[in-house]
């Protein structure tokens, strides 16, 4: 129904106004008497073999949604009763900011996917923190962490230093993003001697609390093997949990929507089916290098029930969807709970 009725109405408009539509929709339903309880109902799949517990904590089912659908913490409680075992929010930065100048939300429909130039456009870890602290939490809740765009890559250890602080009681683990492609300069921040310097002030602060955030990296499928060994090698000795593999790509391969219609569009991360295979291939890759001890998020290209399954056959722990979860609609958790508790 979703595919064939709904989806073609919600694309009549661009992406970023169904996207605020949708978020509003899930506010009003938080006013509506039952109305999370009955999406619940709806959605969500429940079964012993779905639990997993990574890096210490219990998920109820390994399907989560990525980051990037809700910047600011606003509806997560409500976009967990969709099924998802995790919700991932952010990328948050210090201080809010508007992000890219608009259109930067584009479908390439023929191909399944998403191009994204949003550029951290979030309202601050100020607001999160008011949002996390007011709303109950029925599923595991991570933040993805951003510098300011203004900010040069020399200040970023003390900035995402600063919303971990800030956030650091109010979730139940953090991503590190230094791979987004949509903002200037940030994917620099992903060799070894800056990454050591941001995780050095996070592990540090962390070492004083008296409960324990994981940590993880998030890294780009743009990332040559040399590239992801170096990587891997920074995260055993500093102290991160794991790795959230992969974020968008820049590249344009394998795309049936006409090449001057996707160079019209501009810059920006791609999303979806064109990224399935290299995000698969990386989380093989990080797998195998690490021989099965370092936890692993999968996600990118995740838009079939079957490609989940795949994810995790290839060394995942966890996946996430998003592009998928656009096109497939509000049950695609559920059916991908729904065929793991048959294969497993």
């Amino acid at each position: 129904m979703y595919k064939h009725i709904f989806r073609p109405i919600f694309f009549l408009l661009s992406p970023e106004t169904i996207h605020h539509l949708i978020v509003f929709g899930l506010k009003v339903v938080r006013w509506i008497p039952g109305g999370t309880a009955v999406i619940r109902a709806l959605f969500t799949v429940k079964h012993p073999s779905l639990e997993r517990e990574v890096f210490g904590i219990k998920f109820s089912n390994p399907v989560g949604l990525a980051a990037g659908f809700d910047k600011n913490a606003e509806v997560y409680p409500e976009l967990a009763a969709f099924g998802f075992g995790a919700i991932e929010t952010g990328t948050v930065t210090p201080k809010g900011q508007p992000g890219n100048p608009k259109p930067r939300l584009f479908r390439l429909t023929r191909d399944h996917a998403l191009i994204n130039r949003m550029g951290f456009n979030n309202k601050g870890a100020e607001a999160m923190l008011k949002c996390l602290k007011k709303k109950k939490r029925k599923a595991v809740i991570g933040v993805n962490l951003g510098k300011n765009t203004a900010t040069p890559n020399e200040g970023a250890p003390a900035e995402y230093l600063s919303s971990f602080r800030k956030l650091y009681d109010y979730a139940d683990y953090f991503v590190i993003n230094v791979s987004c492609p949509n903002v200037k300069n940030l994917c620099g921040l992903q060799d070894k001697e800056n990454l050591e310097k941001i995780i050095q002030g996070l592990t540090e602060f962390r070492r004083g609390q008296s409960l324990y955030r994981p940590i993880l990296m998030k890294i780009s499928p743009d990332l040559t093997e040399s590239q992801i060994d170096d990587t891997i090698e920074v995260l055993r000795t500093s102290g991160i949990d794991g790795i959230v593999a992969t974020n968008t790509t820049t590249r344009r391969e394998n795309l049936t929507t006409a090449p001057q219609t996707v160079e019209a569009l501009g810059n920006g991360g791609l999303s979806g089916a064109p990224l399935t295979r290299r995000a698969i291939e990386v989380v093989r890759y990080v797998h195998r290098k690490t021989e099965g001890n370092f936890p692993i998020i999968g996600v990118g290209g995740i838009m079939s029930v079957q490609e989940a399954a795949e994810m995790l056959e290839a060394g995942a722990s966890l996946i996430q969807i998003y592009t998928g979860f656009i096109y497939n609609g509000s049950g695609f958790a559920k059916q991908i709970c729904k065929r793991l508790i048959k294969t497993a």
